[in-house]
């Protein structure tokens, strides 16, 4: 099989909450497997093929590192990234990575950043922030399992009428402690609020994600069943102790 290649964009900037962990996840779990993987990172002033990678990973900031990103996106960056979206690459993008996707923030003060308008969602900023462990249902498109992480964030996303959300939410906010939806889904873009990091804690869904990935290369392709036993038990105890709050 050719080597499944992911872009970590923006490795030293957004990195909140070990967001780097769903790299390492996914890394050890093709390797797990015997399965060829590469890691780059791509920073502010690198520039990329949008074509040259399979999954694109963008974690989260705070709204300050996501201004200083502005003009790097404005450029060559930015339009790389959206036609890795049209083009329907696999993306993971957490929390302040998830908006930056969107049209844009606005702050609770009324000072708009523009992102990049590749997926039609957008935030609003509130004084009050959204924090805590939280769980989800994933969609059943999606696998339908339950997900379990950490949010924690001031800004209300809502999802225009072609992005569906990634899940349902059964504990905390997701993401706008409104409607009930966690997340988003467009195309192949994977977003969520979900610090902590998500992958490590909910394997399914990972590989999920892997698995839409590698069936871009091979359509027949499936995943060895790994000895996630500690995960799952984890897993397990905080659905448990979440449905009892």
């Amino acid at each position: 099989m050719d080597t499944l290649k992911i872009c970590h964009l923006y490795p030293d900037t957004l990195n909140l909450y070990g967001d780097r962990g769903n790299i390492l996840c996914m890394k050890k779990r093709m390797e797990w497997r015997g399965l060829p993987v590469e890691i780059a990172e791509i920073s502010v002033g690198e520039h990329f093929d949008p074509y040259d990678y399979d999954i694109y990973f963008i974690g989260g900031g705070q709204d300050f590192e996501q201004e200083v990103l502005l003009k790097d996106l404005a450029g060559e960056k930015g339009t790389a990234i959206k036609r890795a979206v049209d083009e329907e690459k696999v993306f993971l993008t957490i929390c302040g990575g998830y908006q930056i996707l969107g049209n844009y923030y606005k702050t609770w003060d009324g000072v708009q950043c523009d992102f990049l308008g590749a997926i039609d969602v957008y935030t609003v900023g509130e004084k009050k922030r959204m924090v805590g462990d939280f769980m989800f249902r994933l969609s059943e498109e999606d696998g339908g399992s339950i997900v379990t992480g950490f949010e924690n964030h001031s800004g209300k996303t809502y999802l225009g009428k072609d992005v569906r959300p990634l899940g349902k939410i059964l504990r905390g906010h997701g993401n706008n402690g409104e409607d009930g939806t966690e997340g988003a889904r467009f195309k192949n873009v994977f977003a969520s609020y979900s610090h902590g990091p998500l992958l490590p804690k909910n394997p399914k869904l990972c590989d999920f994600i892997l698995k839409t990935a590698l069936a871009r290369k091979d359509p027949n392709i499936s995943l060895k069943a790994l000895d996630d036993t500690f995960e799952n038990r984890a897993a397990a105890f905080m659905e448990k102790r979440l449905s009892a709050e």
